[in-house]
């Protein structure tokens, strides 16, 4: 990943930087990574060769706590990558009002090929080589990318050994029985329903006439559709890595989950009990999906997937970002000229983080909440944050991207003032 994903991160600030009062010195504490570490991870494979990965792991802001943020495994993983994603994160954890900054990891890896026994080594030696850089009180991880449950299982169970004593609330995202929290594997869409419902209640619009295309088919965009569907949406295309598929009278999302999850194929399908049978459909790339003629586009799978280069191709009459940075600035700029607004990552897929939060905070406590508890409290909060931002946007008569940002960045001021600033230090008249 080039450079230039990080400078497109941070060109957002241009805009909002015009609609509030930022002290200089916040402008420039969110200009760098506070620190980048990339660490070589030696693993011996099941054939007997040893390779060595590259690992990363990026603390962008701490103004406002501890950093947080999820390690993915995937080819394309790099230092200027991570550092853009702990950016977002920087910004995704004050939208929502999170006592924590901005933090990233990842590994350069294709995960597919190796074994459960290669991931586990793997896993187990990136928390070898970044234990000193992490912890409960400086630096936070948790899934992301092509990791999950059992890999974080694996790493807060490594830091335990290294350090000698039981750390749960060193990493989130964990098996329930590790201590992790109810509702942490469907947060990251639950988080995006609430705030695409609580965007479109304004709309008057009628679920059963809304069409949905989704591209990515992984945790987040599967649970997201059967979410959808099961409000009444009607989800025409999905898709993942491989390609997509359309329907233009709705696919069943139960029935394409399950037989995805069974199979690893995505096809349109109709189950029932275990038997499915493949439904007539069309088979379509991901590029196609993205401009359907729909009224929610949502991609959920990786950064720059909208761009100048496409942008002008996009039918949808709204935009929900579920994935990291899935539009540039370039394309952004066409689409508010062809009038289809963008509800933004930083809001709408923060669901995940605002659930870590809650899982920190009960292995700190020893207390646990039950799952009603927990979608509840993030009910709460997706609502009261989305409407907050909407009302930004309203008032300033912004886009919502940057009424989030705006919102962000006066929360990332204060705690930067509250350690005092040029002004303080200026206009001491003691």
């Amino acid at each position: 990943m080039s450079q230039s994903l990080l400078n497109s991160a941070k060109e957002r600030l241009g805009e909002a930087i015009k609609h509030i009062a930022i002290s200089d010195d916040t402008l420039e504490r969110l200009a760098y990574p506070k620190s980048t570490l990339k660490v070589s991870i030696p693993v011996r494979m099941d054939n007997g060769d040893m390779r060595v990965f590259s690992g990363y792991r990026v603390k962008y802001d701490d103004s406002r706590g501890p950093t947080k943020g999820g390690i993915r495994y995937h080819p394309n993983v790099s230092s200027d990558e991570v550092e853009s994603l702990a950016f977002w994160m920087t910004f995704k954890c004050a939208v929502l009002n999170l006592p924590f900054g901005g933090g990233k990891g990842g590994i350069t890896v294709d995960p597919k090929p190796l074994s459960k026994f290669e991931l586990e080594r793997l896993s187990r030696g990136y928390i070898d080589a970044i234990a000193d850089f992490i912890g409960p009180n400086v630096d936070i991880p948790a899934p992301d990318v092509y990791t999950n449950q059992m890999i974080m299982g694996w790493m807060m169970d490594q830091y335990g050994v290294i350090k000698r004593q039981i750390v749960p609330d060193v990493i989130t995202g964990k098996p329930i029985s590790m201590g992790g929290s109810q509702g942490r594997e469907t947060a990251t869409a639950m988080g995006a329903f609430i705030s695409i419902q609580t965007l479109m209640e304004g709309e008057n619009h009628d679920p059963a006439s809304t069409t949905v295309a989704i591209q990515g088919f992984g945790n987040a965009g599967s649970i997201l559709a059967e979410l959808l569907y099961n409000a009444g949406y009607k989800v025409v295309a999905v898709s993942d890595s491989k390609g997509g598929i359309f329907k233009g009278d709705g696919l069943d999302i139960p029935s394409v989950k399950y037989f995805k999850e069974s199979t690893r194929k995505l096809e349109a399908v109709y189950c029932e009990g275990t038997v499915c049978n493949i439904v007539e459909h069309e088979n379509i790339t991901n590029e196609e999906l993205l401009t359907l003629d729909v009224d929610l586009l949502i991609p959920s799978a990786l950064e720059n997937q909208i761009t100048e280069r496409n942008a002008d191709d996009i039918r949808a009459k709204r935009i929900f970002e579920v994935a990291n940075g899935p539009v540039t600035p370039e394309a952004d700029k066409i689409l508010e000229e062809k009038g289809i607004p963008v509800a933004p990552d930083i809001l709408v897929n923060a669901g995940g983080v605002t659930v870590s939060y809650y899982e920190w905070a009960q292995n700190r406590k020893g207390l646990y909440w039950t799952a009603d508890e927990i979608n509840e409290r993030l009910k709460k909060k997706m609502v009261q944050e989305t409407t907050k931002t909407l009302a930004i946007s309203e008032e300033k008569s912004v886009s919502l991207r940057t009424a989030a940002y705006i919102h962000a960045l006066g929360r990332l001021n204060e705690a930067v003032k509250a350690k005092g600033t040029k002004d303080y230090y200026v206009n001491d008249r003691r």
